[in-house]
């Protein structure tokens, strides 16, 4: 642990005067000069207890900033702000000898600041992270084997199965060529499960993912969840956990589904988790066939979705193509043609217009007689199965087990 600071010290630039700290006049002069203290104290022996003041009074302001509205009237230069108030608290928490708790503590600064601020300094936040999380992996290994090998015996029960019915079941295809998926599925906008297009992700191979690898490479990095069995519901809500409390809480704590849903369910769903967490991104390719689309690869989104046995995404659709691609676990999948939106119901708020009333699985048929009448296609995703879900095209997914899936959205 001596050495931390030393590693620590190695991604910040050499000297004061080195270090940037430029600012428009959308941040007031008090902040700025607090911002130009804290810099002095990072090269300076000034006490633990001063340099972690100021860094808290940096964040305090610009937290305020960052909840006064909207998140997207929030300028940039207040999220600059921010981040910079994490780099000198987590600094501050490292500089001498600091404890476990200190350590996570700092992890989670980074973190936030990864979340909730702007990169700085080429994304400096991202270098230090990496570096304390090893110390972490290190201060806990021996601790997180004994409690792993106890969780692998836990039972859950068997989830509900569809049977899969004839002429209903999403068409399946082995690795067809770039122009016969163009041709047959992409232009007519035809839902298709790939087969053999994933199987050389580390994520299936080399660095299979599971419980105890997420554990290793991010447990504990904190995340945002979503709480409750469906966005729709009121009680829906979403909060910041590490990922050893989320699998702790929703993943490892689920003995029973019960029969009209899951309740206390969380779900991490994120399009962010694989920029906060490279070791993951490194694990997963981009298909070849978002290639046929208009944009470049910047312009793709990928997202994750982690969750427990019965996890429920309403029927819903997208603004783009999306590739759905199943890693672990399994899950079953319903899909409308946008013709039929009028027999499926949507909510008529702005903010949920792109969502269904109907609980597909358990439809009230009187007060949505249509969409009985509503032809689909239907299946049960498997590990190393990618799902393409045509823009527009709604969708409902159920998770059949602990299941994680990785989807791309791209024009």
């Amino acid at each position: 642990m001596a050495s931390l600071w030393s590693k620590i010290s190695a991604t910040l630039p050499l000297n004061e005067e080195q270090f940037p700290l430029q600012f428009s006049n959308k941040v007031e002069s008090s902040v700025v000069e607090r911002l130009r203290q804290s810099r002095q104290q990072l090269y300076s022996n000034t006490t633990s207890t001063s340099r972690m003041l100021n860094a808290q009074i940096i964040l305090d302001i610009s937290w305020e900033k960052l909840n006064t509205g909207t998140w997207r009237d929030v300028d940039k230069e207040w999220r600059r702000v921010y981040s910079y108030g994490c780099l000198f608290k987590a600094a501050a928490l490292c500089r001498e000898n600091p404890s476990e708790d200190e350590l996570l503590q700092a992890v989670r600064t980074c973190d936030m600041g990864l979340l909730m601020g702007a990169a700085i300094m080429d994304n400096i936040l991202q270098d230090i992270v990496r570096i304390l999380q090893c110390e972490v992996r290190k201060s806990v290994k021996e601790e997180d084997e004994g409690e792993h090998m106890q969780v692998k015996r836990r039972k859950t029960a068997s989830p509900h199965v569809p049977s899969i019915k004839d002429g209903l079941a999403v068409p399946r295809i082995k690795c067809p060529s770039l122009e016969s998926f163009n041709t047959n599925y992409l232009l007519p906008l035809k839902p298709v499960i790939l087969e053999g297009i994933i199987d050389h992700w580390p994520a299936l191979n080399t660095h299979p993912w599971s419980i105890d690898y997420l554990r290793s490479v991010a447990g504990c990095r904190t995340v945002p969840v979503e709480v409750g069995s469906r966005y729709t519901d009121e009680d829906w809500s979403q909060t910041l956990l590490t990922v050893n409390e989320f699998i702790d809480r929703y993943i490892l704590n689920k003995s029973q589904i019960s029969p009209d849903g899951v309740n206390d369910v969380g779900y991490l769903a994120q399009h962010q988790l694989f920029d906060q967490i490279p070791e993951l991104k490194e694990d997963i390719r981009i298909p070849d066939y978002c290639s046929l689309g208009e944009g470049d690869e910047d312009d793709i989104t990928v997202n994750a979705w982690f969750g427990p046995t019965g996890t429920v995404s309403p029927l819903h659709q997208d603004p783009q193509q999306n590739f759905l691609a199943q890693v672990v676990g399994s899950k079953y999948i319903r899909l409308y043609s946008p013709e039929d939106t009028d027999k499926l119901y949507p909510h008529q708020s702005q903010l949920l217009h792109n969502t269904s009333q109907v609980e597909v699985e358990n439809p009230d048929t009187e007060h949505f007689p249509e969409f009985i009448k509503a032809p689909y296609l239907e299946c049960v995703l498997q590990p190393g199965d990618v799902l393409f879900i045509p823009v527009k095209h709604w969708h409902y997914v159920r998770s059949l087990e602990v299941s994680f899936s990785v989807s791309f959205w791209w024009s």
